[in-house]
Parts: structure tokens; sequence; C-alpha cells
């Protein structure tokens, strides 16, 4: 993956966008624990940052994901992580499987208001008993008529307090579990679906996450995403991007952790010194630096992958999985550099710790991020044999 004077336009215009929109607003948001969506994304749309990677015929730009991944690293210099990962959901969780495998009624109803910013969208495919286990959602569909009625519960679904429809997994029949589930598109306002409750977290505070309820909830059989029964292989194919995003949106508030904490570090005088001529500073943060890099090289050899069509689940795994771990990292030890101010709520590095931890969960934990390792390795334990 080469960085284009292109790729640098769309970088300024983020951060250019940021600096005006976002950055001014973002205590506010943080203390409200939410965002005015429908307003920061058509601002966004305005500008064609939501569809940089969607077919242009939908309000597309219709550029490779390279543009998306540099767009994500932009996205990152936002002062919170919630906000990137609202964004996120719009770009690269809840459309990927819309924009490939939609008809063309249902990419022009839903689709492209969502790049335009006119729709706010979700992706429903965690539950109360079925998270990184994506097989086991419980979720039903029946089918009667013309129409699909859908009867389940959704949880930790972002954007769903203001999303207007959400890409929702749901199983249709009782056949293996691999097979029987489709993405449907469902309408929030549709009548029986309610916002059961807003989840209170203990970051990400800027981002609005819901656990929804589905009660007898009818929409139309033409809302299933592709072909019935390929949601399972559809939602796989969709968490390429959804990780390959993960990566990107760590890399820029790690390199901004490190550079506050340098900062603070040169500032701060202990022993009749700045802190940060103190050689275990110093070369923690240039080690911190280098594993950043090594990230990025990862994530930009799996971009480039994916742009020439391979299939890159073992190195979207792997970079999702080294970039959650890293932020951990970068966030404690920095943190420890600030001592008590980075104890302190309204700390930059406080923020940044505390959002950070999400990455290591969402999207498929370590632990499944490993397995699925594992098994492209060929290195998985069989089941035992009855």
């Amino acid at each position: 993956m080469q960085i284009t004077p292109d790729h640098i336009a769309i970088r300024d215009t983020m951060e250019k966008f940021i600096a005006r929109e976002v950055t001014p607003f973002v205590d506010d948001w943080e203390a409200a624990e939410i965002f005015p969506a429908h307003e920061l994304f058509r601002k966004m749309g305005d500008l064609g940052l939501l569809g940089l990677t969607k077919p242009v015929e939908y309000g597309g730009m219709g550029l490779d994901y390279s543009y998306g991944v540099v767009m994500t690293e932009a996205l990152g210099r936002i002062p919170c992580g919630g906000v990137p990962m609202a964004v996120g959901v719009q770009t690269d969780m809840a459309t990927p499987a819309l924009a490939r495998f939609g008809s063309d009624a249902l990419r022009r109803e839903f689709l492209a208001p969502a790049i335009a910013g006119e729709m706010v969208a979700c992706i429903g495919v965690s539950e109360p008993g079925a998270g990184s286990d994506v097989a086991a959602i419980k979720t039903h569909a029946r089918i009667d008529g013309d129409d699909l009625v859908i009867n389940g519960a959704k949880l930790w679904i972002t954007n769903s307090l203001q999303a207007d429809w959400m890409c929702c997994l749901v199983n249709i029949g009782d056949g293996p579990a691999h097979r029987n589930k489709s993405l449907v598109i469902v309408p929030m306002k549709s009548k029986g679906v309610e916002v059961a409750r807003k989840v209170r977290k203990i970051g990400m505070n800027s981002s609005d996450t819901g656990q929804i309820h589905f009660d007898d909830v009818r929409v139309p059989r033409r809302h299933v995403i592709g072909e019935e029964g390929q949601g399972f292989t559809y939602q796989m194919i969709q968490f390429q991007e959804e990780r390959l995003w993960a990566a990107a949106s760590a890399l820029g508030p790690m390199e901004a952790a490190i550079e506050q904490t340098a900062d603070y570090a040169r500032q701060r005088q202990i022993f009749g010194k700045p802190l940060l001529d103190n050689q275990v500073v110093h070369f923690t943060l240039a080690e911190l630096q280098a594993e950043v890099e090594a990230v990025r090289a990862l994530l930009y050899r799996a971009t480039q992958l994916y742009i020439d069509g391979e299939e890159v689940t073992l190195l979207a795994s792997m970079v999702k999985l080294k970039a959650g771990r890293l932020q951990r990292v970068v966030a404690d030890k920095c943190l420890q550099f600030w001592g008590g101010m980075g104890f302190a709520w309204e700390s930059p590095i406080s923020r940044f710790f505390r959002d950070g931890r999400l990455m290591s969960i969402g999207g498929g934990a370590d632990e499944v991020m490993l397995s699925i390792i594992s098994k492209k390795m060929g290195i998985l334990p069989r089941p035992a044999a009855n």
C-alpha cells in the first residue's frame, strides 16, 4: 500500500473537518454520553467522507480500501474513541455487506442515504448470550408470506439510540448454525423495535450504545441482503473490513498518546531535570513508537492484499490482535509517566486508557482472534472423539 498525493488530500480534508466540527465539542459530547450523529454525519456526507470506498452509483467515490484506511488513521486524531467508532460503524461495519451483496433497490433505499449522511446505521450481531461466538445468536426471523417476522434481542449496539436502520444478523429456519443465518435491513422505527436500555460504559462515552428488543417486528423479505442463508458468510467477510478498520483506528490515538506523554514529560521537572531526560522514559516512548510502526506495516500489507482481492481473515485477525494489545501497553506505560495527573478523569491519557480497552473486546475478542489464527495455521486442536 502506497500513500499518494490523493491519499494525503483525503487525510488533510479529514483533519481539517475534525479540527472545525469535532474537536471543539468532544468534551461536551463525552459529558452528555452521546454526540449528534445525524448532524455530524450529514456534514461528513457532504464532503464525501462516508462513502470513499462505496460504489459511485450510490453516491460513493469508488476508491480502493487504502483510502478508507488513511481516513480512519486521521479519525484516530479525534481526542476520544467514541466518535471515530460511530463513524466506523457507518462506513466499515454496517454497510460493507449491503454495498457488496445487496439488491439495487435495497442499496438505493438504505446505502445511498447512509453514504450521504442522511441516515445513521448500526450493526446488530452481538446478543445478551452471544458476542464473539457469532454462530450462537438466537434472534430469529420466521417467514410469513412476503415478510419476515423477527423476535429476539441485540446488545452492545453502537449508534442504536440514533440509528435509522440496522444491518441485523438473524436465524431463518433451524438448519446448521453456519447456513441458517441472513443479514436483514431492519428500519429502527418499525413496530416492535424497542430500545430496551442505554448501556453505560467505562469508556467510549460519546458513542451511544443500546440493547435492542424485537417483538414480532415485521419487515419485507426483500430486506434480506443477498441470498437467504448466507448471512454468516457475509458477516465473516464484513468482519475483514471491521478488523482492518479497528487496527487503523488505533494508530492515531497511540501516536497522540506518545506525543502528548513526551510533551508532558519534557515540561515536568523531577529531581531537578525534565522527566523526559530519564533514559527509561525516552527509551520506552521510542520503543512504543517502533511498535506502532510495526502494526502499521502489517495493516498496510493486509490492506494491499485485500485491495488485490485476497482473503485476509488471517492478517486482519493478526493486526487487530496486535493493535488491541499494543494499545493497552501504550496506555498503561504512558499513563504511568503522567503520574497522578494521568489518573485524573479529565486527563487526555486517562480517556485514552479507558477508550482503548475496548479494542481487545469489540469486533471479536483477542481470544477469538487467536482461535482464528490458530485455525488458519492448522494448529487448532481437533474435537475429542466420542
